[in-house]
């Protein structure tokens, strides 16, 4: 038993997995916050991942679904039998069944669609052309709702009826529509509940309700969710009619989603998606895009200097060349630092895992040192025509990048384990290092390279 213990959560789960033993898998994770679910299964590899969804039942495996981030939710189904991914996003709620797909690519996405029920593909592809960043994108449509014309008894016998089903919706508020399924009013359940047996639907209800059209922008649902304690709210077409409801819970999560990435955009993060466990040259490409763009802008900054270099010593050129350096290894550092925080927040890492996040940024900072190394050292050589310089150079950008990428990565770490907030303080940390760092290497080198004559 205490070797049990000691096991870390995704071990104790890939040797459930092993065992085939559905029952103990389903009760382990129980016990499992989803942050604590979301970071053991971003250590499974893909057959395991594949094994644990497959010892669930399709509702379990789609409960769990729901509680990893879009990407990595997306990341697993893509890899289970086209059959399998359809019965497990049957049953996910559709909020999340859409959020899901919507990372998927397309072809993965519409085999799903095809596979699945009917009924249930025809709702998700409606949702699909809703724009994420809008009420209709973020709403889900499972809500209850009646015809104006029906008692009160009639209402909650139905209820009653289909409890298990409703169960699922978070029921708050019972609607109320007209015969042309128009939106004419609302009832809290409560209300409904202490109203009288035999009184009309519409003699109770709070007419005129608030409401907000499907092409709505998040800042307008945000606007309505500040100014009304409500805990959804109903979304419409432009004649009325009933199309869903956006809870508070979501639209809060989605403008947390909306700052984050654009967090990660803003840190150099194309896409504003990364997590570790994706593929490594995915990873390293999707952020050496943006690293090349920063540096082709970076030496067009630096063309201003190179206009007053005839009257500068040769060896000053070094003064041209240190600012980039150290620009570009703390813009790498910047992403890594994005990436950590990111995990961080969604419980995927947490201090203890800062040998992982080490190798892990080791691995990156050597791809993308590399390849900024040869191409700034290859411009050097052909500015200058001195291939020492351009050794110089390009040696001091890419072993700083592996230091700026691992300072990136483990700082946020560091610092949550001191109670410091990271995204506060992570950045300017790792860019006052990486400044400190990248001066000491281009110096060092080049006085190495000067007492042996070299430049």
């Amino acid at each position: 038993m205490a070797t049990t213990d000691a096991q870390e959560p995704w071990e104790r789960i890939g040797a459930i997995i092993q065992r085939r033993g559905a029952a103990e898998l389903e009760g382990y994770l129980d016990t499992l916050s989803p942050a604590e679910v979301a970071r053991a299964i971003s250590r499974l590899d893909d057959d395991a991942q594949a094994g644990l969804l497959a010892l669930l039942e399709p509702k379990d495996a789609a409960d769990l679904i729901e509680e990893l981030s879009d990407v990595q939710g997306a990341d697993i189904i893509e890899e289970l039998p086209v059959p399998q991914a359809a019965a497990i996003v049957d049953e996910m709620e559709s909020d999340h069944r859409v959020d899901v797909l919507g990372e998927m690519d397309a072809g993965d996405a519409e085999a799903i669609l095809r596979a699945m029920d009917p009924e249930e593909a025809e709702d998700a592809r409606k949702l699909l052309t809703y724009p994420e960043d809008t009420a209709g994108g973020i709403m889900v449509t499972e809500y209850v709702a009646y015809p104006q014309s029906r008692r009160v008894t009639d209402a909650l016998g139905d209820l009653r009826k289909n409890a298990q089903e409703y169960a699922d919706y978070g029921v708050q508020y019972i609607y109320v529509e007209s015969e042309k399924r128009t939106l004419v009013g609302v009832l809290p359940l409560h209300d409904l509940v202490m109203a009288p047996g035999d009184a009309s639907l519409a003699s109770v209800m709070i007419a005129n309700p608030v409401y907000v059209l499907a092409d709505a922008s998040l800042e307008e649902v945000e606007q309505l969710f500040d100014r009304f304690a409500f805990v959804g709210l109903p979304v419409t077409d432009e004649q009325g009619r009933l199309l869903g409801v956006v809870r508070r819970s979501d639209a809060e999560q989605a403008f947390g989603e909306r700052s984050e990435k654009k967090f990660m955009r803003f840190s150099g993060i194309i896409g504003g998606d990364e997590l570790r466990n994706m593929g490594l040259f995915s990873r390293a490409f999707g952020r050496l895009s943006w690293l090349t763009v920063n540096m082709v802008l970076n030496v067009l900054a630096a063309v201003v200097i190179v206009f007053y270099m005839r009257t500068i010593e040769a060896v000053v050129a070094l003064a041209v060349v240190l600012p980039i350096i150290c620009n570009m290894s703390g813009c790498s550092g910047n992403q890594a630092v994005a990436v950590s925080i990111r995990e961080i927040s969604l419980g995927i890492i947490n201090p203890r895992d800062l040998g992982r996040v080490m190798l892990k940024e080791i691995q990156v900072g050597v791809i993308n040192g590399l390849v900024l190394g040869v191409l700034f050292g290859g411009v050097t050589f052909l500015w200058k025509g001195s291939p020492y310089l351009g050794l110089v150079v390009g040696t001091a950008l890419a072993l700083n990048t592996v230091v700026a990428v691992c300072l990136g990565g483990g700082l946020p770490l560091m610092l949550r384990r001191m109670k410091i907030d990271p995204a506060l303080a992570a950045s300017p940390v790792m860019a006052t290092i990486v400044d400190m760092c990248g001066f000491f290497l281009v110096l060092s080198f080049a006085a190495y390279a000067l007492a042996r004559g070299n430049l």
